[in-house]
């Protein structure tokens, strides 16, 4: 008989393995540890459901090689899943899955997370349905026809566009819904007809925050262009990944995203940094009156530059692939007062104050969008590695682990025998993620 915690050791190690197969040049799970308890709103606990959706489940993500159709899980089966029930407070219309607190687009964060739940809890079904009917027909509409973020008036937030896009895409992909498909596409260019800067200079393709009577924004926010271009990656994703569509409109709806998606990610890559990050106002050259470089909005567009150098690898080279890189490895390093990016305790820092986005002072009490943010990175950066379109900067990287990585049982097997055989099956399943698991996420690798 095989000792029971020695097989749970194991297969910790596995899973790990697994997950984080490469070093990012910070500490990943001590970020995803702390994040787990900083949310609070519902777009911060549908973020972070996304994220961990990409970094532990990568192969049911619109991201995988064949998330559709959507497949049905065990909630215990699936940490996100696990992780979002419980903050999900049903109610009605675009509230169905939490309190918008005024907003009728953020709840709809949760919608991709209430789409895989209700394949086993009908009550999360419905609460998916009610809040994509009444996002349709109950909130306010701009001029141009697009929703509006807002419940109470017609507002245009760049926020939406990473919470209401995706989740029309995927239910549409869900329910074969070519009609809400296209809808999920249309609002994206409705958004970027409203909120793209029209400027002949070097800001020319970046979004404004926010425009609309109640809270206008002007400024060209790092994280509010980072939303919209992330938001539109993951439609983008979920398009070319039906093959139910018909092939004209697809081409030409993924052409358009990518376009509109290329425009913000040129303006920003080319945006004046402060501390090798972006600035939380891009446009703002002024450190100390909101123009200070932080985490959030950087490490979400280093995350979409890495997704779309595997879904449109043409024309996110290698140019947008450094960018994202001295991103990410400027998280692994020092800001200018030698305090690190990433804390002991796993929180990233300076962020923005993401519930007051012109404080000038960086917020380093933990940012729940902005840790989710570098979970994010970490995702994206590592399947673009898988994919053979990025690289891991570790000498002599592989996706073999060092043993180090392999806890030490603290309690040995019944008998040699039994602990050879043990050993045996990690190796053997070590070297079956390398050829066939790794492979069903959507990648072809050779073993190193």
């Amino acid at each position: 008989m095989v000792n029971i915690s020695v097989v749970s050791t194991i297969a910790a190690a596995v899973t790990d393995y697994q997950t984080f197969p490469f070093d990012p040049g910070f500490d990943i799970q001590s970020i995803l540890k702390v994040t787990q308890s900083l949310p609070s709103h519902s777009w911060e606990y549908g973020t972070f459901a996304e994220a961990l959706i990409e970094i532990y489940n990568p192969e049911i993500s619109v991201f995988g090689e064949t998330p559709f159709p959507v497949p049905s899980f065990a909630k215990n089966d699936i940490k996100a899943l696990n992780y979002l029930q419980p903050k999900v407070v049903l109610g009605t219309g675009y509230t169905s899955l939490a309190k918008g607190d005024g907003a009728a687009g953020d709840p709809a964060s949760m919608g991709v997370g209430a789409v895989l739940l209700g394949k086993s809890l009908p009550t999360f079904a419905t609460a998916a349905e009610e809040t994509v009917t009444a996002l349709l027909k109950d909130t306010p509409r701009f001029a141009n026809g697009a929703i509006s973020h807002r419940a109470d008036v017609a507002e245009l937030w760049a926020d939406f566009m990473y919470m209401v896009p995706p989740f029309f895409a995927y239910y549409a992909a869900d329910k074969t819904n070519e009609t809400l498909l296209r809808e999920a596409v249309k609002q994206c260019g409705l958004y970027r007809d409203v909120l793209q800067s029209k400027s002949n200079d070097q800001w020319n393709g970046a979004w404004h925050h926010i425009i609309g009577p109640q809270n206008q924004d002007l400024g060209l926010w790092s994280t509010g262009n980072a939303w919209a271009a992330a938001g539109m990656t993951r439609v983008l994703a979920t398009v070319m990944k039906l093959d139910w569509l018909q092939s004209t409109w697809k081409n030409q709806a993924a052409d358009q995203l990518s376009l509109y998606i290329k425009q913000i990610v040129d303006a920003v890559v080319k945006a004046p940094q402060d501390g090798k990050l972006l600035r939380n106002y891009l446009n703002d050259l002024d450190q100390w009156n909101g123009g200070f470089g932080e985490i959030s909005g950087s490490s979400l567009m280093a995350a979409t530059i890495y997704r779309m150098a595997v879904l449109r690898p043409d024309t996110f080279g290698q140019s947008y692939i450094r960018w994202a890189d001295e991103i990410r490895q400027t998280l692994g390093e020092k800001d200018t007062q030698g305090a690190a990016h990433v804390t002991p305790a796993g929180v990233v820092t300076p962020a923005v104050n993401p519930l007051a986005w012109k404080d000038p002072i960086p917020y380093t009490a933990g940012s729940p969008e902005g840790n989710s943010f570098a979970v994010l990175l970490y995702a994206a950066w590592r399947d673009c590695v898988l994919a053979h379109k990025c690289v891991s900067p570790a000498p002599g990287s592989s996706l073999a682990p060092p043993p180090a990585t392999i806890p030490r049982p603290t309690t040995k097997c019944p008998n040699r025998r039994q602990q050879v055989k043990a050993k045996r099956s990690l190796t053997n399943r070590q070297r079956d993620l390398a050829r066939r698991h790794i492979g069903r996420r959507g990648f072809h690798i050779n073993p190193h």
